[in-house]
């Protein structure tokens, strides 16, 4: 398959990038997250505009200093991990002959989904689903789910904090980029 990627200049990025089969070993490994994307800025120019970090799939807004990077960008984050991930916390941990030849640990998901932010309205929706993971997948509201960046948006005054409450969850939830 021949798969063509929109590079669109001084665009923003939604991507999601899931574990391989879902295994939930984020949250547990934050900070080796953390780590894995500050040594990605250290070669790369890029921000993250807003960012969920959930069990098994992170979703984040990326502005680059260069839109064709933003593909070496999620590899690299998803390379730091992997080197400095303890693989024994995967139960029934496999690798295909695949992923073998080619040097990779079944940690991720080969691809990611990604999508070129179109204009303002699109923009915001995106940073509303972002948001609302931890309420769609775990019934958490986001301001009491610390592995995001809601309480940023609420402290710039972009949210209320009681936003996406258990009431309006449902209205939010016709929002769905996984």
């Amino acid at each position: 398959m021949n798969y063509r990627r929109l590079f669109i200049p001084n665009s923003i990025v939604f991507i999601t990038v899931v574990t391989f089969e879902r295994q939930e070993i984020l949250i547990q490994n934050i900070d080796l997250l953390r780590y894995a994307i500050k040594q990605t800025k250290q070669k790369y120019k890029f921000d993250i505009v807003a960012i969920c970090v959930l069990k098994n799939h992170i979703h984040m807004l990326l502005k680059t200093g260069s839109i064709k990077e933003y593909p070496d960008i999620i590899k690299n984050i998803k390379r730091n991990f992997s080197v400095n991930f303890d693989i024994s916390q995967i139960q029934d941990y496999y690798e295909s002959d695949s992923r073998k030849s080619k040097g990779e640990k079944s940690i991720w998901q080969r691809r990611y989904f990604e999508h070129t932010i179109i204009n303002e309205e699109d923009l915001n929706k995106h940073i509303d689903y972002i948001h609302y993971n931890p309420m769609k997948h775990y019934n958490i509201a986001p301001k009491d789910w610390q592995y995001s960046s809601f309480n940023k948006f609420v402290e710039d005054g972009y949210y209320e904090k009681d936003w996406c409450n258990f009431e309006n969850k449902y209205d939010i939830n016709k929002l769905d980029y996984e």
